[in-house]
């Protein structure tokens, strides 16, 4: 049904079908994108940039792996899928706790510390929607006559991985302004914190 989309279609066309495809699929709310947008409400646009580079950086290598087959190479290790996704919900549950009892922005240390890079990249390349959503979205691209091409499609897919994640933040930024009042900062702080956990929940459920 996918392959549908981009066979018979010009060259534009099939850009076009690529980049809605990747919007829908890849953008849904998952583990990564309400991350991103729940450490961007918490910390604040600046304090989220080495987060958000790290799930774009970590999402783009999962780009790359299903890509290249590695994902059925890493299939054959049957124990290593159990440690990426434990690994990866004790990180979340860790995230969410930093995110749910985060101070207000006004009473926050310019040195407080902040999500980390490589904890991003950790979350990105453990995120299990991460693989589903890039494997469909090629499946369809690469299923269709003719197509843009290997390294367009990729070139194009890492492009939106950046878009998509920059939106999120800038999303969850603009509810910075509110968390200047305590009760404001933790209401907030706990529906990100609590719609983190359930995405990433819904994510891993079979």
């Amino acid at each position: 049904m996918a392959g549908e989309v981009f066979s018979h279609t010009q060259p534009w066309q099939q850009l076009l079908a690529l980049v809605l495809a990747a919007t829908v699929v890849m953008g849904s709310p998952g583990p990564a994108t309400i991350s991103v947008t729940a450490v961007g409400a918490a910390f604040g646009l600046r304090g989220s940039l080495r987060y958000a580079s790290g799930i774009v950086v970590g999402t783009i290598a999962v780009l790359l792996v299903v890509a290249t087959g590695i994902m059925a190479v890493l299939a054959s290790m049957p124990t290593l899928a159990p440690l990426l996704a434990v690994a990866s919900a004790a990180y979340i549950l860790y995230l969410a706790f930093k995110i749910a009892t985060a101070p207000p922005l006004a009473a926050r240390e310019s040195g407080a510390a902040y999500p980390t890079f490589l904890g991003g990249f950790l979350l990105a390349v453990a995120n299990p929607k991460a693989y589903v959503a890039i494997a469909a979205v090629l499946a369809g691209a690469s299923s269709g006559a003719g197509g843009l091409g290997i390294p367009a499609t990729l070139a194009i897919l890492a492009l939106m991985i950046v878009a998509i994640h920059a939106l999120w933040l800038l999303a969850g930024a603009a509810f910075a302004r509110f968390l200047r009042q305590p009760l404001a900062s933790r209401i907030i702080n706990l529906v990100f914190a609590a719609t983190l956990v359930l995405t990433t929940v819904l994510a891993a459920w079979p």
